[in-house]
């Protein structure tokens, strides 16, 4: 039988009776609904990539996307270590893909991603960039020294894989005491490069792949030596239902034209 309508309307208020409990219950559940409903509709996979791989996955999306019909990818693109930060705090991601081992490391430790399906899938470089009408001539790590480079831009250690390659090498040379007043942390290789293109400090350290993307308003000063090489992981995150289409497009990511897609951005094969 159908229900008066002032008698659906008491039903209606007595989901939220019960004190503020009662109140906030309906709220989440509203919320809860709504999220929901809102990821099934906005993407049918979340990749979180370093920022480093900025170009080169928004057109291995894109080549993805018309392969498969009807599925559309979404990305996050950050520092590595603050991805892995929102995957631990169950932020909805498929694919996790990491410019360093050291992260993809921390996340399979974690038990965040599924361990079958980790693969590195490209390589890079790092070096010292300068701004492109810089007069400074400097051909070494050493020369960073100078006093008439004022500004190091680097990303922070803790979470910028590009900034931990950076401060291992500096270690090395026994300059990271020494130059760490000149040092401007950045969240990602891509503020890093950012900083230099817009003549906002001396030097920078960014991958060879960043210094291609402005090869006008920056120049290469030198390659910096490091003692393990550069090599990126993917994998496939659990715990969000969707980790056939993750190993899909890692599978992708591997294949001839994702490969074809990173070379042409400057990556080179792991």
């Amino acid at each position: 039988m159908t229900l008066p309508k002032f008698r659906k309307a008491t039903a209606s208020k007595r989901m939220f009776r019960g004190g503020r409990s009662g109140r906030w219950f309906g709220i989440f559940f509203l919320l809860g609904f709504q999220l929901a409903t809102f990821t099934v509709q906005a993407a049918d996979i979340m990749v979180a990539a370093a920022a480093s791989l900025t170009n080169a996955f928004t057109d291995i999306g894109k080549a993805y996307e018309k392969a498969t019909p009807g599925t559309r990818v979404l990305f996050n693109f950050a520092a590595s270590g603050q991805l892995l930060q929102q995957i631990s705090r169950g932020a909805p991601v498929d694919v996790f893909a990491s410019a360093d081992q050291e992260t993809m490391d921390r996340a399979e430790k974690q038990r965040l991603i599924l361990g079958s399906s980790r693969v590195n899938f490209a390589a890079n470089k790092l070096l010292v960039v300068v701004p492109g009408d810089s007069k400074l001539d400097i051909t070494q790590i050493q020369d960073l020294a100078d006093p008439q480079i004022q500004r190091i831009a680097l990303g922070t250690p803790e979470t910028v894989p590009a900034g931990r390659y950076a401060k291992a090498a500096l270690e090395k040379a026994s300059l990271w005491q020494e130059l760490t007043p000149k040092f401007i942390f950045t969240q990602s290789v891509r503020q890093s490069l950012d900083y230099v293109f817009r003549g906002e400090v001396d030097a920078g350290f960014v991958y060879a792949t960043d210094a291609a993307v402005s090869p006008v308003k920056v120049r290469k000063a030198f390659e910096v030596a490091l003692k393990s090489a550069i090599v990126y992981p993917i994998g496939a995150v659990k715990g969000f239902g969707n980790q056939n289409r993750a190993l899909e497009f890692i599978a992708f990511v591997q294949s001839e034209a994702g490969q074809a897609i990173l070379a042409k951005y400057g990556f080179l094969k792991p």
